[in-house]
């Protein structure tokens, strides 16, 4: 599969069958294979993209701790859909992922036809309470610093499954790219227009109030909980998973 070159860092991604473009990115110390139980399932409408964030899966993993960052990740989304030839697309993601969707859409408003937010928070509005998430991040750091890959094996599905050269890009990606620095993603929730989903699993009680909030702020949304499913809602029950998002896009008329 392709890779693309931004600022020096090789970006991994995989595209899937046509029609629309879907551009979904994993959760953190996830990769694109988490994915693939969508692609059968998703590339008979759409084109689905996946990609790899930097320091993590097939990626590069640069040394320089500043190359990660909210930012970078936003500039590698808009990369990806250059590279596939996507003015606009259907923007989507799991926790990590998920937030950096609602970041993409607050830089690039115009290349966002919809929102698919996946067992996901939107940061934070009170600087403590970032500041205690922040220290959840660098918890990460620390026990990847000590205990290497072996720190995935005690994490969800979607984590547990995933490969990585190693844990170096992992330890940068805590400190750098899910540490958050201000409330600007949380902040724009209201702002949001287009077509908005909002999954989460009904055992993932840590998202499930986030899950309540995106739906309160964001006009129109949709939220969809399934059941017996957890934070990797759609490896734990792909089908309904599946079911729910194609449902959702066909209402929305945005299905080939």
């Amino acid at each position: 599969m392709p890779k693309l070159t931004r600022a020096g860092v090789q970006i991994y991604y995989e595209v899937h069958g046509d029609g629309p473009v879907l551009l979904l990115s994993h959760g953190y110390s996830a990769t694109s294979q988490m994915w693939r139980g969508q692609i059968g399932a998703f590339s008979r409408f759409y084109k689905l993209v996946t990609w790899d964030m930097r320091g993590h899966g097939q990626s590069d993993y640069p040394e320089d701790q500043n190359a990660y960052s909210e930012n970078a990740t936003v500039d590698d989304m808009a990369a990806v859909l250059d590279t596939v030839g996507a003015r606009e697309a259907i923007v989507g993601g799991l926790s990590l992922g998920g937030y950096m969707s609602l970041a993409f859409r607050l830089r690039h408003p115009e290349r966002v036809k919809a929102l698919l937010i996946i067992d996901t928070g939107p940061g934070f509005k009170n600087d403590q309470a970032r500041g205690d998430w922040n220290k959840h991040a660098a918890s990460f750091a620390t026990e990847f610093e000590k205990n290497g890959l072996a720190s995935l094996q005690s994490r969800s599905s979607e984590m547990a499954q995933s490969e990585h050269r190693d844990a170096s890009g992992l330890i940068k990606a805590a400190k750098g790219m899910l540490t958050q620095r201000d409330a600007g993603v949380i902040n724009s929730l209201p702002t949001i227009d287009v077509p908005t989903l909002v999954v989460v699993g009904a055992n993932d009680k840590p998202f499930l109030a986030a899950a309540d909030y995106m739906t309160g702020k964001i006009k129109n949304a949709v939220k969809v909980v399934i059941p017996n499913a957890g934070h990797a809602v759609n490896i734990d029950q792909p089908q309904a998973f599946n079911a729910a998002v194609l449902a959702f896009l066909k209402d929305a008329g945005l299905q080939r």
